[in-house]
């Protein structure tokens, strides 16, 4: 016989929620070349449709005066400075320096006034100073979109609650290389650490917060 689905196996454990804060920002993790350019890789076939929801939301943000955040990565020719990140996942070599596949898109690039962090490691936070910056613009609330959801999203999203950061994640903002690992990690994510939502939740929270 069947055990219990995910949902009834957890319900009445992991049912807590988190409401949007009074300073938001709006974090696109990774949305790059590699993930969309056919050929490359790391494509994936969803990519597409979220760099789309990420243009909308980073159009309605800065509309409404919300800070931008981007990533991308980088590293040293051969990966000096990509440690054991870049020794398991050798496809990183994609992000070398001066490799067009580390280039944002052309319709979801930062504008004047949105931020750039580059990353060497899963966590937009991780050696980038960027909880300094956010908490010092009195940010204490983060939409989440980007590349990939069970790598470098979910890995943003957790350390933005560790950061003390409302961590909100956009289903439709988000992609990853197979619908098993994205549907699993957005589930785990508004299970014990964030908030998933859609994008036309995200887009009113922006029009409440800007």
């Amino acid at each position: 016989m069947a055990g219990p689905s995910a949902a009834e196996n957890y319900a009445g454990v992991y049912e807590g929620r988190l409401q949007p804060g009074a300073r938001l920002a709006l974090l696109i993790v990774d949305v790059v070349a590699a993930y969309l350019v056919e050929g490359s890789p790391l494509f994936m076939e969803s990519a597409a449709a979220a760099k789309d929801a990420n243009r909308r939301l980073a159009e309605a943000a800065r509309a409404a005066g919300v800070p931008v955040v981007f990533t991308n990565v980088q590293y040293q020719p051969g990966g000096a400075d990509g440690g054991v990140f870049y020794r398991k996942a050798p496809v990183l070599k994609v992000f070398d320096e001066g490799s067009p596949l580390g280039a944002f898109p052309e319709d979801l690039t930062p504008q004047d006034g949105d931020l750039v962090f580059t990353k060497q490691y899963p966590s937009a936070f991780f050696g980038t100073g960027l909880a300094e910056v956010l908490h010092a613009r009195g940010v204490d609330t983060l939409l989440i979109g980007g590349y990939s959801t069970s790598g470098c999203v979910r890995a943003s999203a957790l350390d933005a609650m560790q950061h003390g950061f409302v961590p909100m994640v956009v289903r439709e903002a988000c992609a990853d290389r197979h619908e098993a690992p994205h549907e699993a990690n957005l589930f785990d994510l508004q299970a014990k650490y964030a908030e998933v939502i859609t994008e036309d939740e995200a887009l009113g929270v922006i029009a409440c917060t800007g």
